[in-house]
């Protein structure tokens, strides 16, 4: 099987990938750590450069790419393949190199509902294994057929022996209406983690940091707070969570607690459809356009996003119009897909 060198332009790192892998994969089975999140070609969080060589596109289109970047020889690598030695332009992610991508059983020990569409899972990890993670990352359940479903860890690392799952109800989605109608307590998941490379930086510890979530999107910034809160990090969060309506802020007692407990952190709800919009106190819109209304500059802030593919999207391209730098800003794009086969999706465990 033909294998190319891929060359990584601001390190000089290189390394070999198959004809039969992305880019990606090649890197992650070497233990080169790109950005990655949504691994189907609909986020543009592993986007990049071409600088030499060629690619092509044989497991998903680059959806994320417009025709201006594809000019302009911008690529994908969660999706591209070599068909030559290529030379790159892409980050490389150091914090997450030296924790394993494990699979291991899960026990169901409890099921909440938190909202009429949200489930919050609790599952149990072995006594003898322990998944260490960075808070905002996610984990694949592995399901019959080489099927997977991603899910943000909403608990914080320090919570070793047990993960906690935030699950929205998809209409047509075999798993999640499992999950709501069939699945029982004590039952035994497979699954594969930790993932992604949404995780909190701290190279610049008191650069202020915006949040900001749609729908269940809360669920890594909880992490990602919960476990700043433990390591006493004061940095300055401006928390924003929007959803359709005040139902769908499921837990929202929480931020609201860390509010009013914590100095350091503002939250921010904004409702785009409120049921009852005359007794509605709070913030209306998209979330990212209230986000941009309290901060028409953002080029002194880190800004962390996680939330629907769209949202992502808009926010990326207003975001970064307005000054914000965008080594500054990290992202995890939640997309209910279509069904991927473990091989196309598999990193090294």
């Amino acid at each position: 099987m033909k294998q190319y060198k891929v060359s990584l332009n601001h390190s000089g790192r290189e390394f070999l990938v198959r004809e039969d892998e992305s880019v990606l994969q090649g890197a992650l089975r070497q233990g080169v750590m790109l950005p990655y999140s949504c691994k189907n070609g609909t986020c543009a969080s592993c986007k990049g450069r071409l600088l030499e060589g060629h690619i092509h596109y044989p497991f998903h289109p680059p959806l994320a790419l417009d025709r201006k970047e594809l000019d302009q020889h911008q690529a994908l690598f969660c999706q591209a393949a070599a068909l030559s030695d290529l030379r790159i332009e892409v980050r490389e992610i150091e914090a997450i190199r030296d924790i394993p991508v494990r699979t291991m059983p899960a026990r169901v020990m409890a099921k909440e509902l938190l909202s009429k569409d949200v489930m919050r899972l609790t599952l149990r990890l072995p006594k003898t294994m322990r998944m260490q993670f960075l808070a905002g990352q996610y984990i694949d359940i592995l399901l019959p057929g080489n099927k997977r479903r991603a899910f943000s860890i909403a608990s914080p690392p320090h919570e070793e022996d047990q993960i906690e799952l935030h699950i929205r109800h998809v209409e047509g989605g075999d798993f999640t209406g499992f999950v709501f109608y069939e699945l029982k307590e004590k039952s035994i998941l497979r699954l594969e983690g930790p993932l992604g490379t949404f995780f909190v930086r701290n190279d610049q510890p008191r650069r202020p940091m915006i949040m900001m979530g749609g729908g269940t999107g809360f669920a890594p910034l909880k992490s990602m707070i919960e476990y700043l809160l433990r390591k006493k990090n004061t940095r300055p969060i401006d928390l924003y969570w929007g959803v359709r309506d005040e139902q769908e802020l499921y837990m929202k007692e929480l931020p609201e607690q860390w509010a009013v407990d914590h100095q350091h952190i503002r939250y921010i709800p904004a409702l785009t459809d409120p049921a009852e919009p005359e007794t509605w106190r709070g913030r209306t819109g998209l979330i990212h356009q209230v986000v941009l209304a309290d901060h028409q500059d953002l080029a002194s802030h880190d800004v962390y996003m996680s939330g629907p593919p769209m949202m992502i999207e808009a926010a990326r391209h207003e975001f970064l119009a307005n000054d914000l730098p965008e080594s500054r800003l990290f992202y995890d794009s939640f997309e209910f897909g279509a069904d991927v086969p473990v091989d196309v999706l598999a990193e090294p465990h």
